[in-house]
């Protein structure tokens, strides 16, 4: 959970696999699994070898799928996802996958990521005549592809991607193949693996621990993986470009048992718990996480410390996530809703509370609250990733300053408007130790932009808020 239930609201999730028998089953079971990274909608394309199968719906995967409908969906080939509409609004026609026809074939398309230069793109494909089904940034591709004059789709798509700039993840099918591509800078994750004779290829390596499948790489950044039944191969489609995988993945996005570009996210949040306690200690009785995606560091901090860890804080299980609710006053009505302070670990204790981000700072406010309400003497909060100070325009949903407290408030005015005794935040040094890529922050290959206002691409102006200004990239 991120302070906000949600302030950051999350990316997508992509399954796909090639050469099994069960390809929409597994793929459900993958999309389950990746359940975290979009709750608004699902869809799984089928390829039996000679035509494309859709099934896509809003909601949960357990809503959109059940028993009956795989009856429709069979195929050796499947290629799934998971939605939070980060870029173009919600709603069925931006459902992915995206299925598109002619004469010729069919194609299906799911992206995770962000493309900032999909309105300048949009402008010059509709003076040519293109007409958009959708507002998802990632029908873009498909007119690209359409327009892009070489005959083989592996020609074609290539062609097409080295014309992208942002974040993106593809995972594209045909009838008789499996395309994969990262973007030049490797913003998102997205791993191979197999499963028997198949090939896999997931947002999260925790979607191959479901099914049972065996890792095997990272797609690299401005690589297109092509897979068909002769097997897999490899090509470039853009120079090389320096890596920068989104620090969000290791703070918050990622599910603690996956491996994002090899380093395990537990292990990462864990330390980056122990470097915040070695930055920010305070004499106290408990340590408690915000559930779920802190627990992890407040073990940390607690284990660095020396200060017991406690669940202080419970979550519970049944209740929907509350970003998606339409107004502040049914955001802070979930925070109520979603968490309950346990008087038992709590009461008379010093606590300190361990989240990994501030975004507007009203949940963070409801939850030191909420420990006071239950007999915190005090309240310390930690947070464990830098303030964040600007926009996002690669998949997070915070395009404007205006909505980061943090961009407007310093620390202290933050701690006052919260209600806390204290409030720290890890260094931007202390978070690029604690992943571990590296111990240097000019070379450690992450996204830095929502700390540092440093972008790795070009950022389009038709991206920006009136008020926002960028920084050199």
């Amino acid at each position: 959970m991120f302070a906000e239930i949600k302030g950051l609201n999350e990316e997508c999730g992509v399954f796909a696999i090639w050469g099994h028998e069960d390809a929409a089953q597994v793929a459900y079971y993958g999309l389950h699994s990746l359940q975290h990274r979009g709750q608004e909608g699902a869809g799984i394309v089928v390829t039996d070898g000679h035509q494309l199968s859709v099934h896509k719906g809003l909601g949960l995967v357990n809503d959109v799928f059940n028993p009956d409908i795989f009856d429709s969906l069979k195929g050796k080939a499947a290629v799934g996802h998971v939605r939070y509409a980060t870029a173009g609004g919600g709603g069925y026609a931006n459902v992915q996958p995206l299925v598109f026809r002619s004469q010729i074939g069919s194609l299906a398309i799911a992206h995770n990521g962000n493309l900032v230069n999909a309105n300048h793109l949009k402008n010059q494909l509709e003076n040519q005549g293109s007409i958009f089904q959708s507002t998802s940034d990632t029908e873009v591709l498909a007119h690209l592809i359409k327009r892009s004059g070489y005959h083989h789709i592996r020609e074609q798509l290539k062609s097409s991607l080295s014309m992208l700039k942002g974040a993106y993840a593809f995972a594209v099918m045909t009838e008789r193949e499996l395309m994969v591509a990262l973007d030049p800078n490797g913003l998102r994750p997205l791993s191979i693996g197999r499963l028997g004779e198949a090939y896999v290829v997931a947002s999260e390596t925790c979607a191959f621990d479901v099914i049972g499948a065996e890792y095997v790489r990272e797609v690299e950044p401005g690589e297109l993986v092509t897979i068909n039944d002769d097997g897999l191969t490899s090509e470039r489609f853009v120079g090389e470009a320096a890596r920068a995988i989104c620090s969000m993945e290791y703070v918050y996005f990622a599910r603690p048992d996956s491996n994002v570009d090899t380093i395990n996210v537990h292990t990462a949040r864990k330390n980056l718990g122990k470097q915040l306690a070695i930055e920010a200690p305070v004499e106290a009785d408990v340590v408690t996480g915000v559930p779920d995606s802190s627990i992890s560091a407040a073990i940390g901090y607690a284990e660095q410390s020396g200060i017991p860890y406690e669940l202080g804080l419970i979550k519970n299980r049944y209740v929907g996530r509350t970003f998606i609710q339409p107004s502040q006053a049914l955001r802070e009505q979930g925070v109520k809703m979603k968490l309950s302070a346990v008087r038992g670990v709590v009461e008379g204790k010093r606590v300190v509370m361990i989240d990994d981000s501030i975004v507007r700072g009203t949940t963070s406010r409801r939850i030191v609250n909420m420990l006071r309400e239950a007999g915190a003497k005090e309240v310390h909060v930690r947070i464990s990733a830098p303030p964040i100070k600007h926009p996002c325009f690669y998949g997070i949903d915070t395009s404007t300053k205006e909505e980061l407290i943090a961009a407007t408030h310093s620390i202290e005015e933050m701690r006052k408007q919260m209600g806390a005794d204290s409030l720290s935040f890890l260094s931007l040094e202390g978070l690029v130790k604690g992943v571990g890529r590296s111990n240097e922050v000019s070379s450690c290959g992450q996204c830095l932009a929502c700390f540092t206002g440093q972008y790795p691409t070009e950022i389009y102006p038709d991206t920006l808020h009136p008020h926002d200004k960028l920084l050199p990239v």
